[in-house]
């Protein structure tokens, strides 16, 4: 009987519903208690992890007998293809089944930032009304700048230009002649990296981290945004310089800043330091992907992804 690991959290009616007969361990702790993990991996046929268990080094080691892995989601930053690759190990992201999950994110976001009122809740309640102070800006008309233009940020994309938002893009990967950039996604416009940071009321980030994308954004790009643009980061955290982006906003020349990822995850006390007191900036755990529809999504995928490797193999 196959052996399966799960050291993060997923549906837990995909489990039983895809996974049935086989052994499964399904203890979402295990990313926090390595020589645990180490130890269930021993025999184990299959991993199925999120961004957080670093599948490389001394935990590929320890799991000899391992076949496939499953990834919760679709970076693969944490997983060492190359290894897995040379000992015959396939990898299985959950391409697509958060994608709209992550572009809902990013168009709240920058709602949100733009228009700057929802934070009034307890001025209101006591009485204040600071109208004059809240008087925020639309989205509609602004410009959006995606620095990639996968699958995550053509679905972005689509939902901007439905709100009258004037789209462009960045992606060196796509030819010109890519149906990607077709109207079905609305019309978006090819444009180079620097005309498109300079040239963006929102950022929104959708690029991998590679050695060519860590610090992308950093204190010389952000000078080069418009003096209120909003930037927007659910790619990884790598590829924004964090100390940047927050003196930016203390600076007022950014208008708001949404940082769902960070070059340290989780985010601990020292490394969250430096957003103290910072304005119009929301920090959230990296859930930008992670709704309740999208977790059952993934989890149902990668589930079957698993399955069908291990029962075809």
């Amino acid at each position: 009987m196959p052996k399966v690991v799960i050291s993060e959290f997923m549906d837990e009616a995909a489990i039983d519903a895809e996974l049935s007969g086989f052994e499964t361990l399904y203890d979402p702790g295990l990313v926090d208690r390595p020589d645990d993990l180490a130890a269930a991996l021993a025999g184990a046929d299959a991993l199925i992890v999120r961004n957080r268990t670093q599948v490389r080094g001394a935990l590929l080691a320890a799991a000899q007998d391992l076949a496939v892995v499953g990834r919760l989601g679709v970076g693969l930053d944490n997983i060492d293809v190359a290894a897995c690759r040379a000992r015959g190990i396939a990898v299985y992201p959950a391409t697509g089944a958060n994608d709209g999950a992550v572009a809902e994110y990013v168009i709240a976001a920058a709602m949100l930032l733009l228009r700057g009122a929802y934070g009034a809740s307890a001025q209101v309640a006591a009485g204040a009304w600071p109208r004059n102070a809240l008087m925020g800006r639309e989205i509609g008309g602004k410009r959006l700048g995606l620095v990639g233009f996968g699958a995550i940020a053509r679905e972005t994309a689509r939902r901007a230009a439905a709100l009258g938002m004037a789209v462009a893009a960045h992606d060196p990967f796509l030819a010109p002649d890519d149906p990607a950039w077709s109207p079905a996604h609305g019309p978006v416009a090819r444009s180079e990296l620097d005309a498109l940071i300079a040239g963006s009321d929102v950022l929104s980030l959708h690029v991998p981290l590679t050695d060519a994308t860590r610090g992308l954004i950093d204190a010389a790009a952000l000078a080069r945004m418009p003096r209120g643009a909003v930037l927007i980061n659910a790619a990884r955290g790598g590829v924004v310089d964090e100390p940047a982006v927050a003196d930016a906003l203390r600076s007022g020349h950014l208008g708001g800043a949404a940082l769902d990822v960070f070059d340290r995850e989780p985010l601990d006390a020292g490394g969250g330091a430096v957003f103290a007191d910072v304005p119009n900036l929301i920090l959230t755990p990296h859930i930008a992907g992670v709704s309740r529809e999208s977790n059952v999504r993934v989890s149902a995928v990668t589930a079957r992804a698993v399955r069908r490797h291990l029962t075809e193999r």
